[in-house]
């Protein structure tokens, strides 16, 4: 079981190696790990610093999700608008 308290998304990069990370319930919270495993475990870790540290300056905490899920996805990209 993953034990998670946010949601997290987990992309692909076009670098075999890396895989970036964020969480869409907890803003500011991203990271990068070198395999979906390793993103779990820093995310998971991770979130938990983040939310001290949201702790520590007196910041708004966004409340657990019930039901988080993990996505796996390849990256998304931002397309370019012409003028």
């Amino acid at each position: 079981m993953i034990d998670l308290k946010y949601s997290l998304v987990i992309e692909a990069t076009e670098d075999p190696n890396f895989f970036g990370f964020y969480s869409p319930d907890l803003e500011g919270f991203t990271g990068i790990g070198h395999s979906i495993e390793d993103c779990l475990y820093k995310a998971k870790w991770g979130m938990e610093e983040h939310v001290a540290l949201l702790k520590q300056k007196r910041l708004p905490i966004p409340k657990p999700n019930s039901r988080p899920t993990v996505v796996i996805q390849n990256e998304q990209r931002l397309e370019s608008v012409a003028g």
